[in-house]
């Protein structure tokens, strides 16, 4: 008989999750992590950390009290790499006692160290003291994650020239930076060390960030971040980083050269999976790392299942939490319900960004008629209150069925305001329920009766108009 029904490599939000859920299920589950990592990348150096910093500086800062008291407004006028990081240990300790008692909890097995593959139902568990101990399972749960891609030509050095693990090892705040990628990660911490008053250069291949967002919500971000003292450098590749004393200078392939005290690299990710060994249990990932699924999660090996970021899209804690325990159901044997199509995006940058469904762009390629309904928080009672004047929520919607068909929101609490008609479009309803709806008063989830009002309004006007 094996070790173990179930074992699971990596105790990020996919790999908890499968654990806990297979050990919900009554099987005996294993979980393999290093001593110093539990919870993973996403508790100790990703998602965790990163967005507990953005609380840090918007307190701080005072950013979001400045349209009631004045642009000068900070609570704290000097802001040291302490002040930030204070918060986040206390927040990341907390999450990993957390995580540890849910372990305990539902009776998961904790072993400490790496793990690679032997066969398809054996893995080797490298403690790190040169002890290792061989542990057997009937199905395998691989759930690594990511870290960041470093290209070979950069001479990273943790201080000057760091990845976005490296943030948190900073021993400053920089005066310059340069952030190099504005995918969500970049333009996340672009905003961050902008808000706190860092001279931010952002350059970017593309001519566009955040090409997977609507437009006009891109196009409000990047106003914001302009306003900042945020500069764009779109359509330019770095062609080197020279490193000095006390800073660096970044040449570009058009011959411009950056100075800036620290330069981030935000160049993607890398899927964990070169110390596994995977062709000992007869699987293989692609150049970037990453581990081919079916549909329940299963790679080609049929007892072996593997979640998260190491599969790659959308490479969100979310998302993984429920590819984890999805995959623990099917393998299993228990009947579980598929993955539901619609799922929601946040970026967390200073100000949120947030949405689920289609945008105006893809509406219109496809040829998909639909009507917009836009409410500003300026006219909401807690925008004023608030003092966010800038946010706005939009939805897209079908002038047919009255189904929404999109929800983008910009500003204070997006990446809550989302779920609202996250609802909606999952059960299936229409902008009839948003019109109908009572809202408490003042809120900015009003701001969904709000536009959908404006939505259904011009609807009437096409349809007065038609007959």
């Amino acid at each position: 008989m094996s070790d173990f029904d179930v074992l699971v490599l990596g105790s990020g939000p996919g790999g908890q999750k499968a654990a806990i859920a297979a050990a919900k299920l009554g099987r005996r589950v294993g979980l393999v992590e290093r001593r110093d990592m539990i919870g993973g990348v996403c508790i100790n150096t990703g998602t965790i950390p990163s967005k507990t910093l953005r609380e840090a500086v918007v307190y701080l800062t005072g950013m979001s009290q400045r349209e009631l008291y004045g642009q000068s407004y900070r609570v704290k006028e000097e802001i040291t790499i302490t002040d930030l990081t204070a918060r986040t240990n206390h927040v990341v300790g907390r999450e990993v006692d957390v995580i540890r008692s849910q372990l305990a909890r539902n009776h998961v097995t904790v072993l400490p160290g790496m793990g690679r593959f032997l066969d398809a139902h054996t893995v080797a568990v490298t403690d790190g003291s040169g002890s290792e101990r061989d542990v057997t399972a009937a199905k395998v749960v691989i759930a690594t994650g990511t870290t960041p891609a470093r290209p070979s030509s950069v001479d990273f050095d943790g201080q000057t020239i760091i990845d976005s693990d490296g943030i948190l090892g900073l021993d400053r705040v920089p005066q310059s930076m340069i952030v190099v990628g504005a995918g969500v990660i970049g333009i996340e911490y672009a905003s961050m060390f902008a808000a706190l008053g860092t001279k931010v250069t952002v350059i970017e291949q593309r001519m566009r960030m955040l090409e997977f967002c609507d437009t006009e919500v891109v196009e409000a971000l990047k106003y914001h971040l302009r306003d900042l003292a945020v500069t764009f450098r779109f359509g330019e590749t770095v062609a080197a980083v020279r490193r000095y004393e006390r800073g660096a200078v970044t040449v570009l392939e058009s011959g411009k050269k950056i100075p800036a005290e620290t330069v981030m690299y935000s160049a993607g990710r890398q899927g964990m999976t070169g110390n596994l060994d995977l062709p000992a249990a007869g699987l293989s990932a692609d150049a970037r790392g990453r581990i081919t699924v079916d549909e329940y999660f299963r790679t080609a090996v049929p007892d072996i299942y593997a979640v998260g970021d190491v599969i790659g899209f959308p490479a969100l804690a979310a998302t993984s939490m429920e590819q984890g325990r999805l995959a623990a159901h099917h393998a299993c044997g228990e009947p579980v319900r598929a993955m539901h199509a619609l799922q929601p995006i946040g970026i967390y940058t200073i100000p949120e960004i947030s949405y689920i469904g289609r945008t105006e762009d893809e509406l219109t390629e496809n040829r998909i008629p639909f009507e917009v309904g836009v409410s500003r928080y300026r006219e909401l009672a807690r925008g004023q209150i608030i003092g966010d004047s800038y946010g706005v929520l939009k939805l897209l919607v079908s002038p047919d069925d009255r189904s929404l068909l999109g929800v983008h929101v910009f500003g204070t609490g997006a990446t809550e305001l989302v779920h609202i008609g996250q609802a909606v479009m999952g059960c299936g309803g229409t902008v009839d329920y948003l019109v109908d709806a009572v809202f408490n008063y003042p809120t900015l989830a009003e701001s969904y009766k709000v536009a959908a009002l404006d939505a259904m309004n011009k609807i009437r006007q096409i349809s007065l108009l038609d007959t």
